[in-house]
């Protein structure tokens, strides 16, 4: 009779790839079919009970689930990408790795990699999934996991030998947040969203701007969401899709009328999809709104044609206040054609009036920091003109965490040219009342 024997984790596992690879490594490397699963779950099994192989913390059927998601699957973050309040997994070292939460909480990991070694094994099978190779050849490379996950992975030879790897887990948009959602996570006021809502629905364009993990893009999707079913939208992503904005009724037919694209990259310069090159397509197939998943590049020349050529357009871009996003427009525009910086600067405000400035603060809530208005005068000249702001009163201390007290206000209502275009749009009275916040036409 073979006593059951307690060993550690780590040599459990080594014993059963061992006996895997041997007998039946064909199940491994076929990706999460769901009969080979089942097959190689059982097999795990077998070879446990027959060896009584026991780890402390673990009964048979959790670790059994362990091991195959050490073999199979992507160890414990496997636990985490499965998750839908999580937002990014920050892997700063083998046994370093912080979570960030949709709250804006930041948390160790409550388990780490083995050792560097394990770390790149992990990190290698996340990135097969987009065909990446992670190596001394291309010791940084970007992958995806399905089209939510973006990777980007740094190899030693850049980061420390025992560091092993050092990863930026990106899960885009896990929730869909309803407009009482921002408000409730105090991110908006109502007055914000409903001008942002309405001001997009007819007609005016969008620049959403902040730093990374800002909520820039979250709250794209959000006004973008809002659009009326029969309006076409045409969105353009870089590489991997963040959105998903088609709906469904219950009898799974598609209410709304969306088309999702992305870039592709390719070694050969004619195969290659850019974001310019989805932008001259979209203005093919009639769009009524066109979003531009974030411009970092010469797009930003199209997507200001493109909203001039009055389509309503949403886009994002990193800047890190209202005034700034527009001289940082001119910069990307400048790399497609170098113009005059002034003839740019005239182009993107008139391109983009409405400028929404999202910031994570310090104690990692967000919040739309300040909605511009860009006003062009008579003689040409441009104003910039705040709309809603928040106001960071204090920055206190609660239960050794910081806390930022602060509160929104409507700074000042829409100019009489805004709301002479929205009525041309369409907006009705009541709507443009509600969007002045009771007063039209002051």
């Amino acid at each position: 009779m073979i006593m059951s024997k307690y060993m550690d984790f780590t040599e459990v596992l080594r014993r059963v790839q061992e006996h895997i690879s041997k007998n039946y490594a064909i199940l491994i490397t076929d990706d999460g079919v769901a009969e080979s699963k089942i097959k190689l779950k059982s097999y795990i099994k077998k070879y446990i009970e027959e060896n009584q192989l026991k780890v402390d913390g673990y009964n048979k059927s959790s670790l059994i689930e362990r091991l195959y998601m050490e073999m199979a699957e992507f160890s414990f973050l496997t636990g985490y990408l499965e998750r839908d309040d999580i937002e990014e997994i920050n892997v700063n070292s083998f046994n370093d790795i912080k979570v960030t939460y949709s709250n804006g909480e930041i948390k160790p990991a409550d388990e780490h990699f083995n050792s560097p070694t394990h770390a790149m094994d992990v990190i290698r099978r996340l990135l097969h999934q987009s065909g990446m190779i992670l190596d001394s050849s291309q010791p940084i490379v970007v992958g995806h996991l399905s089209d939510k996950i973006r990777i980007t992975a740094i190899a030693k030879g850049i980061v420390d030998k025992d560091v092993g790897v050092s990863v930026s887990i990106r899960i885009i948009n896990p929730r869909k947040l309803s407009k009482e959602d921002f408000i409730r996570n105090d991110t908006a006021s109502a007055e914000m969203l409903d001008f942002l809502t309405l001001a997009h629905r007819y007609g005016e364009s969008i620049c959403f701007t902040g730093a990374t993990s800002s909520g820039k893009t979250t709250l794209m999707s959000y006004v973008l969401s809002t659009l009326p079913n029969n309006k076409r939208l045409f969105t353009i992503e870089n590489g991997t899709r963040e959105f998903n904005l088609i709906q469904k009724n219950d009898k799974g037919e598609v209410i709304n009328n969306v088309i999702h694209t992305v870039t592709r990259q390719s070694d050969d310069p004619k195969q290659s999809i850019t974001m310019a090159k989805l932008l001259e397509t979209a203005l093919t197939v009639n769009p009524d709104y066109i979003c531009v998943a974030e411009m970092k590049s010469d797009e930003a020349f199209y997507a200001q044609e493109s909203a001039r050529s009055g389509h309503g357009v949403s886009t994002t871009i990193h800047a890190n206040s209202c005034i700034a996003t527009y001289y940082r427009m001119v910069t990307l525009c400048k790399q497609k054609y170098d113009m005059d910086e002034k003839t740019l600067y005239n182009l993107v405000t008139e391109a983009f009036p409405i400028i929404a400035f999202c910031k994570k603060l310090e104690d990692n809530t967000r919040h739309i920091m300040e909605i511009t208005e860009c006003l062009i005068k008579e003689d040409g000249s441009r104003e910039i003109r705040t709309l809603h702001k928040y106001n960071v009163v204090d920055n206190v201390e609660v239960d050794g965490r910081s806390k930022i007290i602060g509160q929104y206000e409507m700074v000042s209502k829409p100019s009489a040219v805004m709301q002479k275009r929205l009525l041309e749009n369409g907006i009705s009275k009541a709507e443009l009342s509600q969007l002045m916040g009771g007063v039209a036409n002051e």
